[in-house]
């Protein structure tokens, strides 16, 4: 959580509690989870006591940093633009409405780029508003470069588990400037740990920057839709939230500003954003003493018209020796109870197999780790993050190139079924402590082409063709792996004099190119999703004679078909034993002398 802006008011007793009973007011008001009936919007009583989402675990995208709890105005925002220059602690519809120019355009950059890219999220750029408000007040009130810069560093406090989470160092301070412990960072505050695996460069300058609105608002919008999660479906939107920062309470602040921005908000120069007053770990008034304090009781009244007696002077006591006074002890600095994620000396491969699959399917194996103990003792309950590094296109369940997963009571984290893409090649998988920095466990991987081992004909008629003609069928062949279709595998097709010739021929049947000049090679072919192929037209120089068309996948498949080329027919009448017609018996006879 950022640090505290702005000049924290104390309250008396009286204020804090009418303070108290305006929030509950708005709460009630504004909470999450209301239905619309007539226009008047009522808490559904299913939803009263919100169901534990099993992320509870997790620390979250922030590490479960502290937040701001300013919650919006009854009234709705009034769109007007502001003309306020500088930073405002204004707390009206209209200045807590509008957004930093800036600010705003990243949430909505980011919310259509997730539109495009995942358009199941179903991702309201309102959201990332709402979470931005809460985490930094829209980065301080937009006080950030016009590249989306933050003009200082937004750093939440040391999580050194001391009243906030316990988490060492997992960036050696690269980002928060912690070499011993980490610090939510940037206008979304993200821990290191999560930034590693879930930053993303928002405003194309090349680097993913947790202190740019840009790239912070793109990390946000991917964090939010991953698990395949819809957010337009009321159960997927409280994990999304919840995952970012495991609070009931932190809920209902983000969707009170969710709504808030829904019905309607402006843009407003950056860096005249008004300023949360209120933090999640502050408090107005000083908590109560532990020991009660007996009232003195009240002296009962003299009765009407009697006599008061005097009282009888006390006598004075002696002076007594002062007493010399005590150094205070100071109090020991409480030391953090230790998590299991301190107790990890390292992480080891739990027995994966060999990790090979063709194109488009599903690995066989999953992935799995092991933490232990410097003794080599299991640890359960810590989060192990899987990431997918290097190039390719394989993917965890929901499209994801990582995964957290927590422990079982063996200490095994076992990672999500791993599907291959349409790259081919190696890549690997790292697994990766969560909270602590040891030595990450990398697997290697291997995508593979998609293959066929069998090709048959989908037809049996004879191929034949007279020379300098047309064959008047096209060849269609099916691929198969397995006794199932192969989709998607490479094929070749080759015309050749005979079934044991390696080279193409020269001469008889071919096929024709882009500018109509004829080829006996065919490359770059594929079968369908069904596992067909269908071969261009054919066609049969002036030689006649058998011909062999060979057809080859990747994995070895192989088809020849005969191909028959016929002479044409013969033009030339034949001749007959007669005389011809010129050379009648009357025309050779020589005249009479």
């Amino acid at each position: 959580m950022a640090a505290h802006f702005g000049r924290r008011l104390r309250k008396g007793a009286v204020t804090t509690a009418v303070a108290a009973a305006a929030v509950a007011a708005l709460s009630a008001s504004q909470a999450p989870d209301v239905t619309t009936t007539d226009g008047q919007e009522r808490q559904s009583a299913a939803d009263a006591q919100a169901t534990p989402d099993p992320t509870a675990a997790d620390a979250g995208a922030t590490g479960n940093s502290p937040y701001y709890t300013d919650l919006p105005p009854l009234n709705s925002p009034t769109p007007v633009p502001s003309t306020t220059v500088g930073p405002t602690t204004g707390t009206g519809p209209t200045s807590q409405a509008g957004i930093p120019a800036t600010v705003l355009d990243a949430y909505q950059r980011a919310a259509a780029e997730l539109t495009a890219s995942k358009p199941g999220c179903n991702l309201p750029w309102q959201l990332l508003a709402a979470i931005g408000q809460v985490e930094s007040g829209q980065a301080r009130g937009g006080r950030v470069t016009a590249d989306g810069t933050t003009v200082s560093p937004i750093l939440g406090p040391v999580l050194n588990g001391v009243g906030f989470a316990h988490i060492k160092d997992t960036d050696h301070g690269a980002y928060d400037g912690d070499a011993t412990y980490d610090r939510a960072i940037g206008p979304l505050q993200f821990i290191p740990s999560t930034w590693a695996w879930a930053g993303r460069d928002g405003n194309g300058d090349g680097k993913a920057d947790p202190n740019n609105v840009y790239d912070a608002a793109l990390a946000a919008g991917h964090y939010l839709c991953r698990n395949g999660w819809d957010l337009s479906v009321e159960a997927d939107l409280k994990k999304a939230i919840l995952s970012y920062n495991y609070s009931q309470d932190y809920l209902h602040t983000v969707r009170s500003w969710m709504e808030f921005y829904r019905r309607g908000t402006h843009e407003i120069p950056d860096g005249s954003g008004s300023l949360p007053g209120n933090r999640s770990d502050e408090h107005d008034t000083p908590m109560s003493p532990s020991v009660p304090v007996t009232p003195s009781p009240t002296p009962k009244p003299s009765k009407p018209g009697g006599t008061t007696k005097p009282s009888t002077p006390a006598t004075p006591s002696k002076p007594g020796t002062p007493s010399t006074p005590s150094t205070p002890t100071p109090s020991p600095t409480p030391t953090p109870t230790p998590t299991p994620t301190d107790t990890v000396a390292h992480l080891e491969d739990a027995g994966t197999a060999t990790l090979s699959a063709r194109a488009g399917d599903t690995f066989a194996d999953r992935i799995s780790a092991r933490a232990e103990t410097s003794s080599g003792k299991p640890v359960a309950k810590v989060r192990v993050r899987f990431t997918i590094v290097g190039d390719t296109d394989a993917a965890f369940a929901g499209g994801e190139s990582h995964a957290t997963v927590v422990t079982d009571a063996k200490g095994v984290a076992l990672a999500p079924a791993l599907r291959a893409g349409e790259k081919t090649g190696d890549f690997t998988v790292r697994a990766l402590l969560v909270g602590r920095a040891v030595t990450a466990v990398d697997y290697r991987a291997t995508v593979t082409a998609r293959a066929a081992d069998a090709l048959t004909r989908t037809g049996d008629a004879a191929l034949t063709c007279t020379a300098g003609g047309e064959f008047a069928d096209r060849v269609e062949v099916k691929a198969t792996y397995k006794g199932a279709a192969a989709g998607k595998v490479a094929a070749t097709a080759t015309l050749v004099a005979s079934a044991d010739a390696t080279t193409a021929n020269d001469k008889g049947p071919y096929f024709k190119d882009a500018s109509g000049k004829p080829v006996r090679t065919l490359t770059g072919l594929e079968t369908d999703a069904s596992g067909l192929l269908k071969l261009p037209e054919l066609y049969a120089d002036d030689t006649a004679g058998t011909f062999v068309l060979r057809v080859t996948t990747t994995g070895g498949a192989t088809l020849t078909v005969e191909l028959t080329v016929t002479a044409p027919a013969s033009s030339t009448p034949t001749p007959s034993d007669g005389p011809s017609p010129s050379q009648s018996p009357a025309a050779s006879e020589s005249p009479s002398a």
